[in-house]
């Protein structure tokens, strides 16, 4: 067990905090239980609110280059209201439901490289401080892992996967951001395409899938990039048909002319590289990156952080975000 102690806005001698995850990965919409325990400091006081931010580490992009920054996905209130005695202990338990749209950081175990984590906020005497911060990690819904898999056994392999912030336009996104995927072509494509983006926008009435592709630069045609959207239900199907509807969207997706893609520009607010007028390729250093993903869907080492250091090292990413963090901020 390791409390953190308050030393900000509630001063020396205030409580500490510690917050303790479900060990199991979290899913999209689901819930997320744990507890919240308290140590009491030198002198008795009153906690009057505790909340719990969703946070993410997203890339922006500005005109001249482009930076990591720390975004609230979700504020939930969880407790309050109660004296704490001084060196006195006390335990909040606590299950929040994430947002649909809550990126996907493992599969099978492993990370796929985006950082989320849960931040806990105490208010004493109108002062709130930021104690706590644990890594947290979610898994892909059924359909969305179907999804992946579709394209393992497709022949596609996976690059690596980051958070950009921004919206994507004509979606019904609602979080601040939003999660690439980026995989790689087989041999038989790779004539036609560079990569695949995929990001999935989860509801609770099925699944909205963003595919764009890089197309490669024909005899008589320049390379450009086509985007589409597909949606599909979360009820389970069998692999095989998942599979046949992947296929059907990347038939769409490969084949389709320049004159099929998405209107310039598609995407508003922080930087989106679907068709925005500060494009940009992320480069395989961005975030970490694994190789041997389940299913075949990574087959292949670029560079990054290996899975363990990004657990390890999550407070670093956060780390010096405090008063910088966006989205639902107060």
């Amino acid at each position: 067990m390791v409390f953190k102690k308050l030393l900000g806005a509630l001063g020396v001698g205030g409580p500490s905090v510690d917050t303790v995850l479900q060990p199991d990965p979290a899913l999209p919409g689901g819930p997320l239980s744990g507890e919240v325990r308290l140590r009491g400091g030198g002198t008795d006081v009153t906690v009057e609110q505790i909340s719990l931010l969703l946070v993410a580490r997203v890339e922006v992009e500005g005109h001249d280059e482009e930076h990591d920054s720390t975004v609230v996905l979700e504020r939930f209130t969880v407790g309050g209201g109660f004296r704490l005695a001084e060196d006195a202990e006390h335990t909040v338990p606590f299950t929040v439901t994430l947002p649909w749209e809550t990126p996907v950081t493992h599969l099978h175990g492993q990370s796929l490289g985006p950082i989320l984590g849960i931040r806990t906020e105490l208010e004493v005497a109108g002062a709130r401080d930021k104690g706590d911060l644990d890594a947290l990690a979610v898994g892909p819904l059924p359909a969305q892992e179907a999804i992946l898999e579709a394209f393992g056994q497709l022949g596609y392999g996976f690059k690596s996967a980051d958070l950009e912030l921004g919206h994507i336009r004509g979606t019904g996104q609602r979080l601040p951001c939003y999660q690439e995927i980026e995989i790689v072509p087989p041999a038989g494509q790779a004539h036609a395409v560079n990569e695949i983006e995929v990001t999935f926008l989860a509801a609770p009435d099925g699944l909205e899938v963003v595919i764009e592709a890089d197309k490669r630069a024909g005899l008589f045609s320049e390379g450009h990039d086509t985007v589409h959207r597909f949606t599909t239900s979360h009820h389970a199907v069998p692999q095989a048909d998942r599979n046949a509807e992947i296929d059907a969207w990347l038939q769409q997706v490969i084949g389709a002319r320049a004159s099929h893609a998405a209107p310039y520009p598609y995407a508003q607010g922080g930087g989106h590289h679907h068709h925005h007028d500060d494009h940009h390729r992320s480069g395989p250093g961005t975030g970490a990156v694994v190789a041997g993903v389940a299913a075949g869907v990574a087959v292949g080492v670029v560079g990054g952080m290996v899975a363990a250091e990004v657990i390890d090292e999550v407070g670093d990413a956060f780390e010096g975000d405090d008063e910088g963090e966006g989205g639902e901020e107060e």
